[in-house]
């Protein structure tokens, strides 16, 4: 039986061409002996957060229809490697897996598994520079005499809470995290939702 395979294509503005990707996603497919399931593309930033194309994937990933995932490079997944990371959990627990043609990843070798552990270690690396410049900022901010008991005002913290939402850290963890209060958090996150809905 065939391999179904989701095509994935992404780039940031109207002036670029989406084709190049695609033909070679789908020659790809084709040499491998891979079944196309999907072709999803989109135009959007990578580090935007609302990617509706990418996350109709991601539920065909969820529901097992396909067994593979493929992009031309890396970063039309993600922009950092800590929504990399999130990417290649999401797909391990679904057991679906990811070939990238530019870097020449592929999960189901050795070498994809070692390109995997290295991107863990660089997004945990960027999460603990995030909760370190983070708490320097609360610390210079408490020096200054600024109350944090409220929703933060600081573009820093609200960036570290929601970035550390979106990896699914819940209130509690990420309050622990920051050592801020878990009401601060959880009106953050409402902000997050209330945007997220009116983005609909």
């Amino acid at each position: 039986m065939k391999r179904k395979v989701a095509l994935y294509a992404r780039v940031s503005t109207l002036s670029q061409d989406l084709t190049p990707q695609l033909e070679r996603l789908r020659e790809v497919a084709a040499r491998a002996g891979w079944e196309v399931a999907g072709e999803f593309h989109e135009t959007v930033s990578g580090a935007a957060r609302e990617r509706p194309a990418f996350d109709r994937m991601m539920e065909d990933v969820r529901r097992r229809k396909v067994d593979i995932v493929a992009a031309v490079d890396l970063t039309r997944l993600g922009r950092r490697a800590i929504g990399l990371l999130q990417v290649l959990d999401m797909l391990r627990v679904s057991g679906c897996d990811l070939y990238v043609d530019r870097e020449a990843i592929d999960t189901t070798t050795a070498s994809g598994r070692m390109i995997y552990t290295i991107l863990a270690g660089v997004a945990a690396f960027e999460r603990e520079l995030l909760i370190e410049r983070t708490m320097e900022g609360l610390a210079h901010a408490r020096a200054k005499g600024v109350r944090l008991g409220r929703p933060p005002a600081s573009d820093g913290i609200l960036d570290a809470i929601k970035s550390l939402r979106e990896q699914g850290l819940g209130i509690n963890s990420i309050a622990r995290e920051l050592k801020v209060g878990k009401s601060t958090v959880a009106k953050v996150i409402a902000t997050m939702k209330e945007e997220a809905s009116h983005a609909h």
